[in-house]
């Protein structure tokens, strides 16, 4: 038996022999925290009982870790933009805000990419963050410091965001586990940046933890009222899922060819459903995945149902700051001039230049719909789609700019 003060001691004791070598936490709240752990172990000295403790405290004295795109009360939350070093949170994000009621100790703020817009995470403010497997290795992005701050055993559950592969890539780096929601479950209240327009039925904020068996619980925490939509309540026989498989996306000329090593992994996976369920699993070919990127990048900038038009991206890299242009931006980038990462500016122009091609965005636009159709025929209400997070195991550092498109798997 352990107090509350002593495991998150431990975590703190954790973190500082660590973080020197990954750079995941950004700005820590060990002070605070152990202030809480104090106050945790006074609760638990009352005698409540145990049964009452865990179902209005279910996360009691667990220490967790937020990534600093979210509001999390007195951690800067700058989204690794330079003209938002200065931005303290005032007040904590909805999420944020439900694991605290529960119970749960942050310990502080994790790193992300610049805006969260990329899959490596590093910026301007914080530096690069690296994965704890290999220090030459990215943690993935956008929620690439919670990826590694819980691969490296210095927190057990974090809060993510997924706009385009931002949690399911750095759990797949880092061999932790994350879980993108269904749109509208967990509330993305409180994070910078938030989604506008169309971009609401893409960014979801979900859990991230160390072990597969607290995605559940956690995941009833951030949802509160909204987990009401889902079925967690309900049994589920594995051997009546219809279990389907796809090895890769068909050979987009964007993306690189998956590596021999995933697709060992997935035939494991497959081999073991098959012996230990008694089940076949499917193998199926859905050709519009080839389009991946190209649909998600139409479909990101394109209106919503309103004629509402997506916020730009450049509009956020000037948040706190003057209008940024991006081409001028990657002359000043080359120089050693700008303020912002690569990926960013490229990012800006790429905006630029998907604004130029109208008819053809439309088409891709209604592909992507087309497919979502599919995809709901395919699996309706009891299936399960195994395909890579990723084509290749966790890239070396700066890499994934020769790649940019191969986040186009998640």
């Amino acid at each position: 038996q352990v107090t509350c003060v002593e495991v998150v001691e431990a975590y703190v004791e954790r973190i500082k022999e660590v973080n020197p070598l990954i750079n995941a936490v950004v700005k820590d709240r060990f002070e605070e925290a152990l202030q809480e752990a104090r106050q945790v172990d006074k609760l638990l000295s009352e005698g409540l009982g145990d049964d009452y403790l865990e179902e209005k405290f279910p996360l009691l004295g667990v220490p967790i870790t937020v990534k600093e795109a979210f509001s999390l009360h007195g951690m800067p939350n700058t989204s690794g933009l330079v003209n938002r070093r200065n931005v303290i949170a005032t007040s904590d994000a909805t999420v944020v805000s439900r694991l605290k009621q529960a119970g749960a100790i942050p310990l502080g703020v994790t790193n992300c990419s610049e805006l969260c817009m990329w899959y490596e995470s590093s910026n301007k403010v914080y530096g690069r963050t690296n994965n704890p497997y290999d220090l030459q290795r990215i943690v993935g992005g956008s929620s690439g410091g919670e990826g590694g701050v819980l691969a490296a055993a210095c927190s057990v559950i974090g809060v993510g965001s997924d706009i385009g592969g931002s949690i399911r890539m750095p759990a797949f780096f880092n061999g932790v586990f994350g879980h993108k929601p269904t749109t509208g479950v967990v509330p993305n209240d409180g994070q910078f940046p938030n989604a506008h327009g169309v971009r609401t039925s893409y960014l979801c904020t979900g859990p991230m933890c160390r072990y597969a068996e607290d995605l559940e619980l956690v995941l009833r925490v951030m949802a509160g009222p909204g987990v009401s939509k889902l079925k967690l309540n309900e049994k589920v026989s594995l051997e009546k899922i219809k279990f389907h498989c796809m090895d890769h996306d068909g050979g987009s000329v964007f993306v690189s060819p998956v590596d021999k090593e995933i697709l060992q992994a997935q035939k494991k996976v497959v081999e073991h459903i098959e012996s230990d369920l008694g089940v076949r699993v499917q193998r199926v070919a859905i050709h519009k995945m080839k389009y991946s990127f190209q649909i998600w990048s139409a479909m990101m900038s394109s209106k919503d149902s309103n004629g509402q038009e997506a916020q730009r991206f450049t509009d956020l890299l000037g948040d706190h700051g003057k209008p940024v242009w991006p081409l001028w931006e990657l002359m000043k980038w080359l120089v050693g001039m700008s303020s912002h990462t690569l990926p960013a500016i490229a990012l800006g122009l790429t905006e630029k230049l998907m604004k130029l091609n109208h008819s053809g965005n439309a088409k891709l636009v209604s592909m992507g719909k087309s497919l979502q159709e599919e995809m709901e025929a395919l699996l309706g209400q009891d299936g399960v789609l195994l395909y890579p997070s990723h084509p290749t195991i966790a890239p070396k550092h700066h890499s994934p700019i020769c790649m940019p498109f191969n986040f186009a798997y998640t």
